[in-house]
């Protein structure tokens, strides 16, 4: 029984871990790299294992860092069973037809750009309809159910508390006489949060994987996060400004919806115009409407009640690209909230390219920002960035709330981890930066007395003995195929403003430019060939 830890090893986008049994091979997650252009590069990586010989692909969750590459999986030849929640098959029934949607718009971009400086053309990851037919390997199952996989594997799924129908999986397998119980936390959501129900608590294990997105850090208490929110409405409006919000379309829109709703309701902020301009969060609304059953007793008592957070004066879900076109014409005194929640592609960048530069106007963050993202670089504090190719000056206020995270903070996760009956003999600590990882297996150690790892993307773990039996090598293909792909993008880039350069010289322009573009591309070179060297000389 091996377990391999194909992504979020070191990195909080990728989620994927293939488990090999005697005749079985499960996945849990089949997700998208994010963030920076190395991670994205691996997206288009070779599979480390044949689609055709997984069985089962146990999903814990819809957010694209776990779903993303199902499509491309299916399409390169998976004819297992997908199995998940309910909620999560409906929420993957929207999100993964959008995301076929960006890679196609983006290969077009990708395909325009590099036909004017003859490139290849590089098609998508997946369309839309790739996407569609993945959807019919779903097989949803309830929670807290036992269901019988194969003579070799049993699972049940937890209510994880992190977004609408996400999971904590136990998996028991069986092989050789040998009986094991897996568990793996998922994304755990926060405690005493609104909307969704708290995480359940896991009885025992023999391995556990556990998330550390937020493994270093502690959040704000609700009280904190709810007067930020306020103080930030408030002060925005009275500056005659507009309030933008980058929000990830599933549980991170409903939740600040929630807030703004109760704030109203209490008149701790005057009557809002609140626009929701993202066609996916429009659609997931939707279909947090139909899963009740997924709510916590507060979000039911004020449904019953006819207080409904989703439906309240002064909301508009806004569905076409003209009224999304018309926002940008209203200079104050609205509430916009849109995706991508990292601020990298979607109707966002629209809304910040005509927020950004206006002093009277507020960007508010209320989710991660991985490294690489635009929301990352607006939160460091960078004062000039580039969107549509055109630079934009930043003059907004940008504040960030960290208490909206739906992910557990240290704290949170220490509590759940500590709720055991017994302690795992193993814990490895994945989806997290490194320093986050390395920081909650180390309070894991210090608090509890446990043995943790943080795995490097590639490990193979000995599920019986719990043994590392193959330690991933910092230059294996796969890096060295992302590094190469990173740099061959760069080099595209370089050449084709290098093209653009030769031109100007030949009208007798000044060759200053040409000669550091120059320069940058014989860098640029001599790392590819390293690169292609190391990797042929393995």
């Amino acid at each position: 029984m091996e377990l391999k830890f194909v992504g979020a090893a070191k990195t909080v986008t990728g989620s994927c871990y293939l488990l090999e049994l005697a005749k079985t091979r499960i996945m849990v997650d089949c997700g998208m790299f994010q963030g920076i252009r190395e991670l994205r590069a691996l997206n288009y990586s070779d599979f480390p294992f044949d689609p055709r010989e997984i069985d089962f692909l146990l999903l814990t969750h819809a957010h694209i860092d776990h779903s993303g590459l199902v499509p491309r999986l299916c399409k390169e030849g998976f004819k297992g069973q997908i199995v998940s929640t309910a909620a999560t098959r409906d929420l993957c029934g929207i999100m993964l037809p959008d995301s076929g949607h960006i890679q196609e718009l983006e290969a077009e971009w990708r395909g325009r750009k590099g036909e004017r400086v003859g490139e290849p053309h590089i098609g998508p990851l997946y369309t839309a309809d790739d996407a569609e037919k993945s959807l019919k390997f779903f097989n949803p199952v309830p929670l807290d159910k036992v269901i019988e996989l194969n003579d070799e594997a049993s699972v049940r799924f937890r209510e994880a508390g992190h977004i609408l129908g996400s999971s904590i999986i136990e998996l028991w397998v069986r092989s050789g006489g040998s009986r094991r119980k897996i568990v793996f936390s998922g994304d755990l959501g926060c405690v005493n949060q609104p909307v969704i129900r708290d995480p359940a608590f896991v009885a025992d294990a023999d391995v556990l994987l556990v998330e550390s997105t937020y493994g270093n850090r502690v959040h704000e208490d609700r009280l904190t996060r709810i007067a930020k929110l306020r103080d930030t409405v408030n002060r925005t409006m009275e500056r005659g400004g507009n309030l933008v919000i980058p929000a990830f379309a599933v549980a991170r829109t409903q939740d600040v919806l929630y807030e703004l709703s109760r704030l109203m309701e209490k008149g701790e902020v005057p009557p809002l115009r609140v626009y929701i301009d993202s066609p996916l969060a429009v659609a997931a609304t939707e279909i947090f409407e139909r899963h009740k059953e997924s709510y916590d007793v507060e979000m039911r008592e004020l449904i019953d009640a006819g207080r409904d957070p989703f439906d309240f004066p002064g909301l508009t879900f806004i569905r076409s690209t003209e009224e999304s076109r018309a926002l940008n014409e209203i200079k104050s005194g609205a509430i916009i909230i849109s995706a991508s929640g990292m601020c990298d592609f979607g109707r966002i960048k629209h809304h910040l390219k005509h927020n950004l530069w206006r002093p009277e106007s507020t960007i508010l963050f209320v989710g991660f920002q991985a490294r690489g993202t635009l929301g990352r670089r607006l939160q460091e504090g960078e004062k000039l960035v580039k969107i549509f190719n055109e630079e934009v000056a930043v003059k907004a206020e940008i504040v960030s709330i960290d208490g909206f995270s739906s992910h557990a903070d240290k704290e949170a996760l220490l509590y759940w981890v500590k709720n055991f009956r017994s302690l795992p003999e193993k814990i490895f600590v994945v989806h997290g930066e490194e320093e986050a990882s390395n920081e909650f297996a180390s309070t894991l150690r210090e608090t509890l007395g446990a043995w943790t790892y943080v795995p490097d993307r590639g490990d193979v773990i000995d599920i019986e003995t719990g043994k590392i039996i193959s330690e991933a090598r910092a230059t294996d293909t796969a890096q060295q195929q992302a590094e190469l792909l990173a740099s061959e993008k760069e080099l595209q880039d370089i050449l084709g403003a290098l093209a653009r350069r030769m031109r100007e010289w030949k009208t007798g322009r000044d060759v200053k430019s040409l000669s550091e573009t120059n320069r940058k591309l014989r860098e640029l070179i001599r790392s590819a060939r390293d690169l292609i060297y190391e990797v042929g000389s393995r």
